[in-house]
């Protein structure tokens, strides 16, 4: 897939860099050359220049991307600009744009924004499950589901999944474990050992009670 990133702040520097670790083709844009240095290694292409109208983007090959992340947060003016010609003038199949407060948001996704990120708050909302919930918070599907992650308690040590019975007995399903720093996907014939680290998912409230087992 091909991905273009413009603005190389410290939000677009990592979603750039991280997409081409991942192996997909990037373009990154910035109007700071110090930036395009030091990034210029690191993705497929690196341009430096200021975006005024849909032709300088097509004169880089913006048009002939899958999807465009715009990730000036700070600068809204030329981010609803890049937005409205990616959509309206490039028919771009996916722009996913940066805001910073939800007034912002509103007025993307009225100029045809696909999606909306506010990074901060997103941070914030993580840092505050993880707080406030007695086990690790991977992703937090809805406000009452989540994945997390919990050490397997020593009841669990020796046992296989299909003897522990997790969804009946705890209304979760284990679906891998941690090992060696890497995620690996189970079978109900998997024996826990100790120093485990299970990935489960469920409702809140029964992730609480196998936690604290």
């Amino acid at each position: 897939m091909k991905f273009c990133v413009i603005g190389l702040g410290h939000f677009g520097y990592h979603v750039a860099t991280r997409l081409a670790e991942n192996g997909m083709e990037v373009l990154g844009i910035d109007t700071n050359e110090s930036v395009i240095a030091s990034i210029r290694d690191q993705i497929t292409q690196a341009v430096c220049m200021r975006v005024t109208d849909a032709a300088s983007l097509r004169s880089i090959g913006v048009d002939e991307m899958d999807t465009v992340i715009v990730a000036m947060g700070e600068n809204f003016a030329q981010a609803i600009l890049i937005t409205a010609l990616c959509k309206k003038k490039l028919n771009i199949p996916l722009v996913i744009t940066r805001a910073i407060n939800e007034m912002h948001k509103e007025i993307l996704q009225l100029i045809g924004a696909d999606r909306v990120v506010l990074p901060e708050q997103e941070i914030g909302i993580k840092l505050a499950d993880n707080l406030s919930l007695p086990f690790s918070v991977l992703s937090r599907v809805t406000k009452d589901f989540s994945i997390s992650q919990i050490t397997a308690p020593p009841s669990f040590f020796g046992k296989k999944l299909s003897d522990l019975n997790l969804f009946k007995n705890y209304r979760v399903r284990c679906i891998g474990v941690i090992r060696d720093k890497k995620i690996h996907p189970v079978d109900q014939n998997y024996l826990i050992e100790e120093h485990d680290n299970l990935i489960v998912a469920g409702n809140n409230k029964d992730l609480e009670v196998i936690a604290q087992l």
